[in-house]
C-alpha cells in the first residue's frame, strides 16, 4: 500500500469518530504540554542564574579568607582572615595569567546626601575593579589610579543608592557624607540587578581602596581579592599561580592554606545544580502524562481494530497483506499521537508564557526540549500502537468476515 493512501486511510479513520479522537489525543496534549512548561520554567530560571552569575565579573576568581580550627572543630571558610592588600599588590606584580586584581576593603555605614539618607555597603577597590566586573557608569566617570595614590575622597554611587539619595536627578558633581567623611561623587553605576544570592548588586558605593581603608575601614584585614583570569581556558592556572603566590606570601612551608581561592565556574555550578534537579524531576513527573495518554490511545486502537473487523477481512480477501494492515493501524497510531504532541506543543508555550506573565519567571524553552517532546509522543504511538496493530494483522480473513 502506498504511503499517501496509508495517510490518507488514517486520516479518514481519525476524522470519523471527531470527538473520540480529540479524547484519545487529551492524555498526549496533556502530557506534552505540561512537559513543555515544566522544561521553560526550569530552563529559564536557570539561564536566568547564570546570566546573574556571569554579572558577577569575567573570568572571575575570588580570593576569600581561609579556614580557623578551635577545639578540633572546623569553623568554615572566612573564619581565618589574614589577607592584606600586600596580598594583592603581590599577586597583581607576579601572576602572568590574570588580566586585572582589585583588593575588596568592606564595611557597611550610613550615608547621607541629597534628599535623604541610605544604610549600604562601601567596597574600596581599585581601578581594575570595573573591568573584572564588567561594570560600567551610567553618568560620570570612575576614579583613576592617581585617586587611589592620593586616597581622594570620591565615591562611586550604585543605582539603587542614586535613586535612593538623588531620586530623579543625576547627583554626579554632589556631595554626599559617608559615616562622617565628606565624598565628592563623581559618577553613577549602570544598574546590574540582582545577583544568583537574590542581593542588590546595585546597593554599592564604590571609592579608592586607600580612601575607605584609611578613613572608613581602619583595619589592616581585607574581606577579599578579586582577579580575572586572561580568558576562561586560564582559569584552573591562574588559580594555581594565586594560590603559589599567596603561599609564598604568607610563608606556608609545608602547612595548610590559610586562605580559599575560587572561581566562576565553581559558583554557577553550585547554584544551578539544584535547578537543573528540580527541573529533571518536573519534567520527568510530567511524562507520565504521556504514558497514561499512551495507554488512552492502546485502548482505543483495541476498540478500533474490534468494530473494524469485518472491513479488515475484506481488505485481506481481495489481496492485503497482514503487513498492510499492520502498517495501517500504525500510522493511525502515531498520526493521532503527533497530533496530540503537536496540539500539546503549542498548549506548553501558551501555558509557559502565562506562567512567567503571572509569576514574572523567566521561562525559555530550548528546542532541544521541543524536538524530544514530540519525538516521545510519537514513540509512545508507535509503542502503544503497536499491540493493537499487530492483533489487527493477525486476523483470519475468513473468520473477520464472519464477525458480526
Amino acid at each position: 500500500m502506498k504511503q499517501s493512501t496509508l495517510l490518507k486511510v488514517a486520516s479518514q479513520s481519525i476524522l470519523k469518530n471527531k470527538m473520540r479522537t480529540l479524547l484519545t489525543m487529551l492524555g498526549i496534549v496533556i502530557g506534552v504540554g505540561a512537559v513543555i512548561v515544566m522544561v521553560a520554567v526550569g530552563h529559564g530560571a536557570q539561564t536566568m542564574i547564570e546570566s546573574q552569575i556571569n554579572s558577577l565579573g569575567t573570568n572571575l576568581i575570588i580570593v576569600m579568607p581561609g579556614a580557623s580550627s578551635s577545639g578540633g572543630a572546623n569553623q568554615g571558610a572566612g573564619t581565618f582572615n589574614k589577607l592584606t592588600i600586600q596580598d594583592a599588590e603581590k599577586i597583581k606584580q607576579n601572576a602572568t595569567l590574570l588580566s586585572g586584581v582589585s583588593p575588596v576593603v568592606s564595611t557597611r555605614t550610613q550615608v547621607i546626601g541629597g534628599q535623604g539618607n541610605w544604610r549600604t555597603s562601601i567596597q574600596g577597590v581599585s581601578t581594575d575593579y570595573a573591568a573584572i566586573r564588567n561594570w560600567t557608569t551610567s553618568s560620570g566617570d570612575l576614579f583613576t589610579d592617581a585617586d587611589v595614590q592620593s586616597g581622594r575622597k570620591v565615591a562611586v554611587l550604585g543605582a539603587t543608592v542614586a535613586s535612593n539619595l538623588f531620586p530623579g536627578q543625576d547627583p554626579v558633581g554632589s556631595k554626599i557624607q559617608i559615616g562622617h567623611v565628606p565624598f565628592d561623587v563623581i559618577g553613577v553605576l549602570a544598574a546590574k540587578g540582582q545577583n544568583a544570592g537574590g542581593m542588590d548588586q546595585d546597593d554599592v558605593i564604590l571609592m579608592p581602596y586607600t580612601t575607605a581603608q584609611t578613613r572608613l575601614s581602619g583595619n589592616v584585614r581585607i574581606g577579599q581579592i578579586l582577579a580575572s583570569a586572561s580568558s576562561a581556558a586560564d582559569i584552573p592556572a591562574a588559580q594555581d599561580e594565586i594560590s603559589s603566590i599567596m603561599r609564598d606570601s604568607h610563608r606556608l612551608n609545608g602547612e595548610p592554606d590559610d586562605f580559599t581561592v575560587r572561581n566562576q565556574t565553581e559558583i554557577a555550578q553550585a547554584a544551578t545544580s539544584t535547578t537543573r534537579v528540580m527541573s529533571g524531576l518536573l519534567a520527568a513527573i510530567a511524562s507520565i502524562s504521556l504514558l497514561v495518554g499512551g495507554i488512552g490511545i492502546m485502548n482505543i486502537m483495541l476498540v478500533s481494530v474490534t468494530e473494524r473487523t469485518r472491513e479488515i477481512g475484506i481488505r485481506m480477501a481481495i489481496g492485503a497483506r497482514g503487513s498492510d494492515v499492520l502498517t495501517q493501524f500504525l500510522v493511525e497510531s502515531v498520526v493521532m499521537s503527533l497530533l496530540g504532541g503537536l496540539v500539546g506543543l503549542v498548549a506548553g508555550y501558551a501555558g509557559a508564557s502565562l506562567v512567567g506573565h503571572i509569576t514574572g519567571w523567566t521561562t525559555s524553552t530550548p528546542l532541544s526540549a521541543v524536538a524530544i517532546a514530540v519525538g516521545f509522543s510519537g514513540a509512545v504511538g508507535m509503542f502503544f500502537g503497536y499491540y493493537p496493530a499487530r492483533k489487527a494483522a493477525a486476523l483470519n480473513p475468513i473468520q473477520a468476515l464472519r464477525y458480526e
